[in-house]
């Protein structure tokens, strides 16, 4: 079984345990964009608290981001933790869209993968992990997303030695089709995993890729 099939059936497996994901969680693009940002070193739980917040206040437009006090900004976002840090990267993105598309998310769409995934490592705070689940899940770009889970999955069934962001990342693009669809569920199939079976300490014997 060559790298590409043995992907393959890794999917399956994980599709038909778990069933489908459905990520990212959120209403639109732009929430996406948010909790992108929010769900650095923190749970998801504490994202959903912070974004209820800027719901309840209003905030959940570019233009209210972009024109919001800083401090009122990391008071509604206080729940996601290190809030002053995450109020300006969000700061940091949100101007960078509203000054240079016109606050347009599908203008910023609109450019090509390579020159999108650059404009948005430009960003101060924004690395590679956030600026893919961006582009994967509120832009809709075939790009796949590298997490820490990612990295104990391979590692744990002998998939690839790999340690560097951009390494991972070239193994999974260069032997599965560039598919937004796979590549949306594929790693949110990983998390799902690593968080239930390939843990810390794994749990090999019930894992359900036990047999491959």
């Amino acid at each position: 079984m060559n790298v590409p099939q043995r992907l393959n059936r890794i999917f399956r497996i994980l599709l038909e345990s778990f069933g489908p994901r459905n990520w990212w969680p959120g209403e639109t693009p732009l929430e996406v964009i948010v909790g992108a940002v929010l769900t650095q070193n923190t749970s998801w739980k504490n994202v959903e608290r912070a974004i209820i917040n800027l719901k309840t206040k209003r905030l959940l437009d570019i233009k209210r981001l972009y024109n919001v006090d800083p401090l009122a900004l990391a008071r509604a976002i206080r729940p996601a933790g290190y809030f002053n840090i995450k109020a300006a990267r969000l700061k940091n993105i949100i101007r960078m869209l509203y000054e240079h598309y016109d606050g347009s998310i599908e203008r910023l769409s609109s450019v090509d993968l390579d020159n999108l995934r650059k404009i948005l490592l430009s960003v101060n705070g924004i690395g590679p992990e956030t600026a893919d689940s961006i582009l994967l899940y509120a832009l809709g770009k075939p790009i796949f997303v590298v997490d820490a889970y990612t990295k104990r999955f391979l590692k744990n069934h002998r998939l690839y030695n790999g340690e560097g962001y951009d390494d991972i990342q070239t193994y999974f693009m260069k032997h599965l089709p560039a598919d937004v669809y796979l590549f949306n569920e594929f790693h949110a199939l990983i998390v799902c995993l690593c968080q239930n079976y390939c843990k810390k300490i794994p749990l090999c014997r019930e894992c359900p890729l036990k047999n491959l």
